[in-house]
C-alpha cells in the first residue's frame, strides 16, 4: 500500500483486517472534520482528564538553562496516554464497537484504556508482556481494579513487541465487534495520523503557554521516543517554527531511529531494529515504555527530512536524571521522560521545553533497585 509519510507508513496487514481499517479510516475522516467530535473530546479533556496541564519551570535541574516541563504527569491516570485513549473511545462508540483490546508496555496505556472503558461501559482486554507485568505490577492492579482483563504474554522477550502482536491477533479474530485501541503512533494507517492528532493537544498547549509566560518560543523542545506518541504530539505544536530545534531521545538499547534500518513491523513501514535477514532484533531499556524495536513512521520521515534530531540516552543516564529531578524539583518522573531529561545539559540552548510524559510512581521499585546497584 502507498506509504503515508514519504516512504514510511502504509498498511501491511492480513486481508481480514482491510475492511476494519477501511471502516476505521472512514470514521476517522468523518470525525476529524466534525466539530462535534472535537467538542466532545475537548470537554472530556477539561472535565475528566484535567486539561490543560500546566507548564512548570524547573528552577534548579539544569543550571544555566531555563527548563520548562510540560506536565503530562499531572493528567488523570498519570501520563499523556489518556489523550489518545479518550479520543479513540469516542471513535469506537461511533463505530458501534462495544469491546476494546489494547497492548501496553509500561502499563500507562493499559491504565488509560481501562479507564476510558470503565467510563463508557466498554469491555476491555489488555495484553501485556509477562516481564512488563513484573516490572509494572502497580499498573497491572490498577487495570484490574478498573474492570479490565489483563492477559499475560509469555512468548519471546515477554515485553511490548509481543504484547502488540497478541493484541493484533485478537483483533483479527474479533474484528466485527472489537476496536483495537493502539497506544502509540505506530501500526497501519490511519493509526499514526489518528494518534498524532489526538496527542497534538500537548504541543498546542505547550506552545501557547510558553509564549504567554516567556514572550517567545523555546529554543529547543525535547521528548522521549519509544513508539513515539508523546513526542509526535509535542512536536506537532512546533513543526512550523523553524527556529525551534526538535530533539527526540531514544533508549540506547532500543534506538530504532539512531541505529535501525527500514522495514515493516506491526503493519507499517518504518525504521526498525532488525538483522541483515530482516529478523526483528530484541530491544532493551530499563523503561518498559521505550522497550520497543520500532517507531512511528512519521518519526522516521522527520528524521530523514532533518526536521527532528534523534539522539539516545543510556539506562544509567536516565536513572541519574530521574534522581536529579526528584532531588532538585520535587518531581518524580517516569523513566521514559527521564531519558529526555538526560540530554538537556547537552543542548546548545538556554530556553528548553521538555515533555514530562508521565510520573514515576509505576517505576519506583525498578528505579530504586537499579540506582542501588549503580551506586553500590
Amino acid at each position: 500500500m502507498t506509504a503515508s509519510f514519504g516512504e514510511y507508513g502504509g498498511r501491511y496487514v492480513p486481508e481480514t483486517l482491510v475492511p476494519a481499517l477501511d471502516e476505521l479510516e472512514a470514521a476517522w475522516r468523518a470525525a476529524r472534520d466534525d466539530e462535534a467530535f472535537w467538542a466532545e473530546v475537548g470537554e472530556l479533556g477539561r472535565t475528566y482528564a484535567g486539561r490543560p496541564t500546566p507548564l512548570t519551570v524547573a528552577e534548579r535541574f539544569a543550571p544555566g538553562k531555563r527548563v520548562s516541563l510540560k506536565r503530562e504527569d499531572l493528567l488523570h491516570t498519570g501520563a499523556h496516554k489518556l489523550n489518545n485513549a479518550l479520543g479513540q473511545a469516542v471513535l469506537a462508540r461511533r463505530l458501534g464497537k462495544r469491546r476494546v483490546v489494547a497492548e501496553t508496555g509500561a502499563g500507562q496505556h493499559g491504565v488509560a484504556t481501562a479507564t476510558v472503558c470503565a467510563r463508557f461501559g466498554l469491555q476491555c482486554v489488555v495484553y501485556m508482556g509477562a516481564e512488563d507485568m513484573r516490572r509494572q505490577r502497580p499498573n497491572v492492579e490498577r487495570m484490574r481494579l478498573l474492570g479490565a482483563e489483563v492477559r499475560p504474554v509469555e512468548i519471546g522477550t515477554r515485553t511490548l513487541k509481543e504484547a502488540t502482536s497478541e493484541a493484533i491477533r485478537d483483533w483479527i479474530s474479533n474484528v466485527e465487534t472489537t476496536h483495537y485501541l493502539i497506544g502509540s503512533c505506530v501500526g497501519p494507517a490511519p493509526y499514526p495520523e489518528l494518534v498524532r492528532e489526538l496527542q497534538a493537544v500537548v504541543g498546542r498547549e505547550a506552545r501557547a503557554q510558553h509564549l504567554e509566560r516567556e514572550g517567545r518560543l523555546p529554543e529547543a523542545v525535547l521528548a522521549c521516543v519509544g513508539g513515539g506518541s508523546n513526542a509526535i504530539g509535542t512536536f506537532a505544536g512546533f513543526l512550523e517554527d523553524e527556529g525551534v530545534e526538535l530533539v527526540g531521545v531514544e533508549a540506547a538499547g532500543a534506538a530504532s531511529l539512531s541505529s535501525g534500518r527500514t522495514g515493516v513491523l506491526h503493519g507499517a513501514r518504518s525504521s526498525i531494529l532488525a538483522d541483515d535477514d530482516g529478523q526483528i532484533v530484541d530491544a532493551h531499556s530499563i523503561s518498559a515504555g521505550l522497550d520497543y524495536p520500532g517507531v512511528g513512521p512519521e518519526h522516521a520521515w522527520l528524521r530523514d527530512t532533518g526536521r527532528v534530531r534523534y539522539v539516545t540516552a543510556t539506562d544509567e543516564e536516565a536513572l541519574r536524571a530521574f534522581r536529579r529531578l526528584a532531588e532538585t524539583e520535587g518531581i518524580v518522573p517516569a523513566l521514559e521522560p527521564a531519558h529526555a531529561l538526560a540530554r538537556v545539559a547537552d543542548l546548545d540552548a538556554e530556553l528548553v521545553l521538555v515533555c514530562l510524559s508521565g510520573r514515576g510512581d509505576k517505576d519506583l521499585d525498578e528505579a530504586l533497585r537499579a540506582l542501588a546497584a549503580l551506586e553500590a
